[in-house]
């Protein structure tokens, strides 16, 4: 699996995990307001165009600036699973 899939697969268990959090309209909203990212109706990663990092941190901010550190608590176990990839802060 390359970085550019690791990234898709990243961001969208980061996306299933908000799904459960905040259900799937708002989670699914909130990400598609990460214009570099297409996002499938079930939360999936289709596409990612420019830097995935930059994608990424932007998906958590979105979230961030919803429900604060609850979501970064929540995600700590997803970023553990991609240890070679880029943490957000």
């Amino acid at each position: 699996m390359d970085e550019k899939e690791q990234y898709k697969a990243l961001i969208s268990e980061v996306i299933a995990k908000q799904i459960i959090i905040l259900g799937p309209e708002i989670a699914v909203l909130k990400a598609r307001a990460v214009p570099t990212l297409t996002i499938s109706d079930g939360g999936e990663v289709l596409e990612i165009n420019g830097d995935p990092g930059q994608a990424l941190q932007k998906l958590v901010d979105e979230y961030v600036a919803l429900s604060g550190q609850i979501v970064k608590s929540a995600l700590n176990s997803v970023f553990t699973k991609y240890p070679s990839l880029k943490k957000v802060d």
